[in-house]
């Protein structure tokens, strides 16, 4: 298959033509990947069964793995969700466009039976990628779209990355600015009340309870019946072993060969890293949660194209509100190993 590649850093190519050979390419059943402000989507239309069997197919990814859908307008929930209570229209409100699925009673009937991954329940978001904006507005159809990437990668925040894992498997790729966020969108699941963040993001529990205090309990999830997606299955792993270390203080001993290993750490940690070892910056500072949210896929993408390194170490966060999101997709990248920084 020839993947085609739509340059919409060009905003002249944003146009009636492009716009009709991709809705067309949706409409028949193909895959198309578009930017979204968390990561990069592969994309399909939500009502067609065998465009989204084509996406677990191109992904790798297990079929009980539920899929968001991607929508312009709240309008087009009418369709396919029930009991959109008040409480939840005015996070949508708050947060939308932006980075959080909120998960839904499905109507049945509308969507295809495979993107809900066999639930009752439907994930929904609405990006705010002014380029997959554009393009769920002008196709104007609810597009099913998991992260571009190879099941179990890290997923995708520039062109290159989904390039590089879905060239020759997918229809094509809309090429525009890399992801703001870096991180996969907070879900919550509003099926019950109170409501249960599904998968940590950038919208944490504390500004979601900013807006409705006390609408979110600890959720006690049940990984056999995944209700959002990363719930079950190892994602976010690069080739490279990785390891989290925690509490580093001083520089690991010098008595090791450290020419082929990694330090992925705040830029202030810098002193901290053996002078054979290769110092890769995740952000400015322990405090710098955005940077490193924004910065973590990119740099576990370039961890596996350096052959000279053979293993890496990654700045372990204290878990707090802000941190929930980084660290949970950093203990998935890293398999939950994790070390002292005094036993280096």
């Amino acid at each position: 298959m020839e993947t085609k590649i739509w340059d919409f850093n060009n905003q002249n190519n944003i146009n009636d033509a492009n716009i009709k050979e991709i809705t067309e390419i949706y409409n028949q059943g193909g895959l198309i990947a578009l930017p979204t402000e968390t990561v990069y989507g592969l994309g399909a239309d939500a009502r067609n069964d065998e465009a989204i069997k084509k996406i677990y197919e191109a992904k790798g990814r297990p079929s009980d793995n539920p899929l968001i859908v991607h929508i312009y307008d709240m309008k087009q929930m009418q369709y396919f969700t029930t009991k959109l209570t008040e409480d939840i229209k005015i996070l949508m409100k708050h947060f939308w466009p932006g980075p959080i699925s909120f998960i839904l009673p499905l109507k049945q009937g509308y969507l295809c039976d495979r993107v809900s991954g066999g639930l009752d329940s439907i994930a929904v978001r609405m990006p705010s990628h002014p380029v997959g904006r554009a393009i769920l507005e002008k196709v104007h159809i609810p597009i099913a779209a998991p992260s571009a990437n190879l099941s179990g990668r890290p997923s995708p925040t520039t062109f290159e990355h989904v390039f590089n894992d879905l060239d020759g498997r997918i229809d094509g790729i809309i090429k525009a600015e890399q992801s703001e966020e870096g991180l996969e969108s907070t879900v919550l699941d509003c099926t019950q009340y109170p409501y249960r963040i599904a998968r940590p993001g950038s919208v944490t529990r504390q500004m979601i309870e900013g807006i409705l205090p006390g609408c979110i309990e600890e959720a006690v999830l049940d990984t056999e019946k995944p209700i959002a997606p990363g719930m079950k299955y190892k994602h976010y792993s690069p080739d490279t072993p990785l390891t989290i270390v925690q509490h580093l203080t001083r520089q690991p001993s010098i008595e090791k060969d450290w020419s082929q290993v990694a330090f992925i750490l705040p830029k202030d940690y810098e002193t901290f890293v053996p002078k054979q070892a290769k110092f890769i910056p995740l952000c400015n500072n322990e405090n710098d949660i955005k940077g490193a949210n924004h910065n973590l896929y990119q740099i576990l993408h370039e961890l596996d194209k350096n052959d000279d390194i053979q293993r890496a170490y990654i700045y372990g966060f204290d878990i707090n509100d802000q941190t929930t999101a980084i660290m949970n997709r950093i203990m998935k990248a890293a398999s939950h190993i994790i070390v002292e920084g005094e036993d280096l």
